[in-house]
């Protein structure tokens, strides 16, 4: 998928609302950003920085985070491009990429970038929607952005100016979780790599779409996923994937 740039601040901006009037969605994300939250390793030194921080609700729960976005919006602390970081060699100790690891038309040049900046043992976090035989027809009928489950992926070490609007929502259930198929990134260790079931999320209805349950139903949802997550390969919808440079 492909449109330009100015789409992301578009998007903020509607993300913003729904959020402001979905306390539903809040108490889903929470769960999410507790998951999050768990990889994080508090011995490390170094800035904790989360590229495309979007309407900036991680820093809720976590406040020593820098919140960075393309876009300049009151609640961010740096404006930046994931793949032109403004941080010296070996200053950032986490990397935070919340549903931004799906917009990155080049991969393997954020990983690059992110590698310069990170300490020795940093760590790159991502939380992706993840594709299972129940979840990929719920994302690749109702989500505005494609699966793009066999669209080539761009390995290229490099990404040049002007860069556009791209998203590919299976992405990271294809690098992280089909080793089969590429032994990319070879450079990384893949420390953490976790599907989960999160019925309670996607009948939430996300950011654009009503919800189709109350929220005194939530509890017993998030009771059904986690027993379904025993079964990622079915039930997943989400996965959470944290990186290490070797």
């Amino acid at each position: 998928m492909t449109a330009p740039l100015a789409q992301h601040q578009i998007e903020i901006q509607r993300n913003l609302d729904a959020w402001q009037h979905k306390p539903l969605l809040q108490k889903i994300y929470a769960q999410f950003y507790t998951r999050i939250i768990a990889l994080i390793d508090t011995r490390a030194k170094g800035q904790i920085v989360e590229i495309g921080s979007g309407i900036g609700n991680l820093k809720a729960h976590l406040p020593q985070a820098l919140a960075t976005d393309l876009f300049p919006n009151p609640w961010l602390d740096l404006v930046c491009d994931g793949y032109e970081l403004p941080f010296k060699n070996e200053s950032i100790s986490h990397l935070i990429l919340f549903d931004v690891f799906h917009h990155l038309r080049a991969p393997n040049a954020f990983l690059r970038e992110a590698r310069r900046v990170l300490t020795k043992d940093g760590r790159v976090i991502l939380f992706e929607p993840f594709m299972s035989w129940s979840s990929f027809p719920i994302y690749g009928l109702f989500h505005h952005e494609p699966v793009a489950w066999n669209s080539p992926v761009d390995f290229s070490k490099t990404l040049p100016r002007p860069r556009d609007y791209y998203a590919a929502q299976g992405n990271a259930t294809r690098l992280f979780f089909r080793r089969d198929k590429t032994d990319w990134p070879d450079d990384w260790k893949i420390f953490h790599a976790e599907a989960f079931a999160s019925f309670s999320y996607l009948l939430s209805g996300g950011f654009s779409k009503p919800s189709f349950f109350p929220a005194r139903c939530l509890p017993a949802l998030q009771s059904c996923d986690a027993a379904l997550s025993r079964l990622p390969g079915l039930f997943g919808a989400r996965c959470l994937v944290g990186l290490t440079p070797r």
